[in-house]
C-alpha cells in the first residue's frame, strides 16, 4: 500500500515523539512492503513564531491532499500564560479539524498489567479495563459563538449542537461497540443542558437501529466519579466536546501514564492520529518524553486503512517495551530509556519479528543489539 503521510510535529516534544512514530512507520514499510512518504510542515506556536498564522495555508492543503495526518503536540507557554493573546496556538489544531471535518474523536484506554501498580488508582480498580472513547469534535461550546462585553465583565460561550451532527459520531459508537462488548454509555448533563437533552433523545433514536448494543447514560459529574471508582463498567463512552477532553484526560491515570494514550480523529476524508497528551515544553529537548502515545497513534493509522497485521506487530511491540522496561522515566524511573532509544527498541522488534530479549549495555550505548 502506498500513503501520503502529513507530518506535523508542533511545539514542544512534538517533534521528538513524531520523530519516533515516522521511525516505526518506516519498519513497518519495510518489512511488510509497503511504502509511506512524508512530508512535514509546520503548525502551532512554531508557525506562529515562522509565520504568524497557527496554521498556515500551506499546512492546511498538505493535510487536505495527504492519506493522513501524523500530528504532534502544540502549546507554548509564552501563549498559555499570555489570556489577552489574541492568535494562539490551539487555533490551529481547532481551525484544522473543521477543515479536515474531524468530527469524531476516538480514545482507547487500557490497564496494561504490567503497570496497574504505577497508575494512582488501586490495582483491583483499574486491572481489567479497556475502553474507547468517542468524543465529538467539530461542535459544542469549543466552536460556538464567544463574545465579551465592552467593559470586559462578563463573557458568554455558546455550546449549540444539530441532530445531524450528534448522529454521525453516535452511530460510530455504537458500530464500535459491536466490536467490542456492546454497550454504549452516553455521559451528558441532560439534567441542565438543552443540548445534552437533544444528545440524550438523538442517541435514543440511534440506537433502535443497534439492537445488540446496551445502551445507558451517566451525567458528566457522575461519570467522571464512577471512572475512578469502576473503570471496568465501560465499553464505549459516547459524549460531547467539552465533556470528551475533561474525561478522556482523566481516564489517563489508568494506564499509569497519559504518555501511553493514543487518539484518532476522524471524518469523511483524511484523519488525523496524535496522541493526547499535551506539549510539555518543559521536557522539550531532554529527551524523556514518553513516544508510545504517538506511536499507538501510528497504529490506529494502520487500522484505519485496513491494516490490522501491521497495527498488531505495533502494538505487540509496545507491549513487550512494557513488558521488559524499555521505557521513559515516567514509567521506569529507576533504569529508564531515552525518548529515541525507545523508539529505536520499537523499530528493532518490529523489523525482527521473532521472540527477541534486549542486550541493556548495548542499548544504552545506543546499539540496538537483540538476543
Amino acid at each position: 500500500m502506498k500513503l501520503n503521510i502529513a507530518v506535523l510535529p508542533g511545539d514542544g516534544i512534538g517533534p521528538e515523539i513524531t520523530q519516533q512514530s515516522v521511525k516505526v512507520l518506516n519498519a513497518v514499510a519495510d518489512r511488510f512492503e509497503h511504502e509511506f512518504y512524508f512530508e512535514e510542515a509546520v503548525v502551532g506556536a512554531a508557525a506562529i513564531d515562522l509565520l504568524g498564522n497557527p496554521l498556515p495555508d500551506a499546512t492546511l492543503e498538505l493535510c487536505k491532499k495527504s492519506d493522513a495526518v501524523l500530528f504532534g503536540a502544540i502549546g507554548d507557554p509564552k501563549y498559555d500564560n499570555d489570556p489577552e493573546a489574541k492568535v494562539r496556538p490551539e487555533q490551529g489544531l481547532l481551525k484544522l479539524r473543521k477543515e479536515l471535518g474531524l468530527f469524531a474523536n476516538i480514545r482507547p484506554v487500557k490497564a496494561y498489567d504490567k503497570l496497574v501498580d504505577r497508575s494512582p488508582l488501586k490495582a483491583e480498580i483499574i486491572k481489567g479495563a479497556d475502553m474507547v472513547i468517542f468524543r465529538e469534535l467539530t461542535g459544542g461550546i469549543y466552536f460556538g459563538e464567544k463574545s465579551t462585553s465592552e467593559d470586559g465583565r462578563s463573557a458568554s460561550d455558546l455550546c449549540t449542537y444539530s441532530v445531524e451532527e450528534i448522529e454521525r459520531i453516535a452511530h460510530l459508537a455504537f458500530k464500535a461497540a459491536q466490536l467490542r462488548s456492546k454497550k454504549v454509555t452516553l455521559v451528558d448533563k441532560a439534567n441542565v443542558l438543552e443540548t445534552s437533552r437533544l444528545w440524550r433523545k438523538t442517541v435514543k433514536e440511534v440506537a433502535k437501529e443497534y439492537k445488540d448494543v446496551e445502551l445507558d447514560f451517566l451525567f458528566v459529574d457522575n461519570a467522571a466519579m464512577q471512572m475512578i471508582l469502576n473503570p471496568k463498567q465501560f465499553d464505549v463512552i459516547l459524549t460531547e466536546n467539552m465533556f470528551g477532553d475533561i474525561i478522556s484526560d482523566e481516564a489517563s491515570v489508568i494506564g499509569g501514564s497519559i504518555g501511553l494514550l493514543e487518539s484518532a480523529s476522524v471524518g469523511s476524508k483524511v484523519a488525523l492520529f496524535e496522541p493526547i497528551h499535551g506539549s510539555y515544553p518543559q521536557a522539550a529537548g531532554k529527551g524523556i518524553a514518553n513516544p508510545v502515545a504517538s506511536i499507538l497513534s501510528a497504529a490506529m493509522l494502520l487500522e484505519h486503512f485496513g491494516l490490522t497485521t501491521e497495527a498488531l506487530a505495533v502494538r505487540k511491540a509496545v507491549e513487550m517495551s512494557i513488558a521488559l522496561n524499555v521505557c521513559t522515566p515516567d514509567i521506569n524511573k529507576d533504569n529508564h530509556y531515552s525518548t529515541a532509544k525507545v523508539g529505536d527498541f520499537l523499530e528493532s522488534v518490529i523489523s525482527d519479528p521473532e521472540d527477541h530479549d534486549i542486550n541493556n549495555d548495548n542499548l544504552k550505548l545506543g546499539q540496538m543489539t537483540i538476543i
